[in-house]
């Protein structure tokens, strides 16, 4: 008989289930127009359902500052401080769904450049997240995503400097990373701030992927988390399938294996989940 094994990490995190909570409360409680700061999450069928309940998609700050009245909820990826400033400077009401994690990622690098030192973020400079998180440091505040681009970018090895981690970075890469940095010289203070649930789900995607013969990961190709999941699955799992939703899953695909695993992203409904769990079943 064929196996199949659901990661039970599979799904909303915290932060993401909190953050979507939080919108749909406010869709249906709130006087005037809401709004979020980006889509609240990396999943394109809860912000089209979201967008079909009157919730608007803020995508940037330059239309940020022509809004004047109503809701607007920040994201569980957070945002920087200057968007704190034009929200309160135009009397929105603003609800604030940063996640708890990232949040204490702001108060460290506000706390370490208040120190004297150079905060640099390990983790993609262009996903959201990492944006907002520079947002609290100074100009002088970098990004970066592999040793080289820090060397380049950091090149003075007499500074003092203080790492952190987007929440969701690939927790074997962010070691070896901070390890060839402390190998230079450097003044380092290092804080792991990768969450204990993406540690968890990573960790578990891994097992699961190393003892089955084909694994689908299932997420937003726009989902930092996710794709590293499929990364991470990808390298010990030959037959690794990374899909969206069931429509991306072809059955005929899997009908050679004797055992599939399955997992998802921080920001994959659990009804998606089940979907796909449905169809994988039902082939065997």
């Amino acid at each position: 008989m064929r196996e199949v094994r659901l990661a039970k990490t599979a799904g909303f995190c915290f932060g993401v289930k909190k953050a979507v909570e939080t919108v749909y409360r406010e869709a249906e409680n709130a006087e005037g127009p809401v709004f979020t700061y980006g889509p609240i999450i990396h999943n394109e069928e809860v912000v089209r359902d979201l967008e079909a309940r009157g919730v608007k998609v803020i995508r940037g700050k330059e239309e940020l500052s022509g809004i004047r009245e109503g809701t607007v909820i920040i994201r569980s990826h957070g945002v920087g401080k200057e968007v704190y400033d034009i929200l309160h400077a135009n009397g929105v009401r603003v609800v604030d769904a940063t996640c708890p994690f990232v949040g204490k990622i702001h108060d460290i690098v506000r706390r370490e450049n208040e120190a004297g030192r150079r905060v640099v973020i390990i983790g993609d400079p262009t996903h959201p997240e990492v944006q907002g998180i520079r947002g609290w440091g100074r100009e002088d505040t970098e990004a970066v995503d592999s040793f080289d681009n820090f060397v380049k970018k950091i090149p003075d090895r007499g500074m003092k400097i203080s790492i952190v981690a987007q929440t969701t970075f690939h927790h074997g890469k962010f070691k070896e990373i901070v390890d060839k940095i402390k190998n230079l010289g450097y003044d380092v203070r290092c804080f792991n701030t990768i969450c204990n649930a993406t540690q968890e789900r990573q960790a578990e995607a891994g097992e699961i992927a190393s003892n089955v013969d084909a694994m689908i990961v299932i997420g937003g190709k726009n989902s930092s988390n996710t794709r590293k999941l499929a990364e991470i699955c990808g390298a010990v799992c030959r037959n690794t399938f990374f899909i969206q939703t069931r429509d991306d899953l072809k059955p005929e695909t899997l009908t050679s294996f004797n055992s599939i695993g399955i997992t998802a992203g921080a920001s994959t409904p659990q009804k998606l989940i089940e979907e796909v769990q449905t169809i994988v079943g039902s082939e065997f």
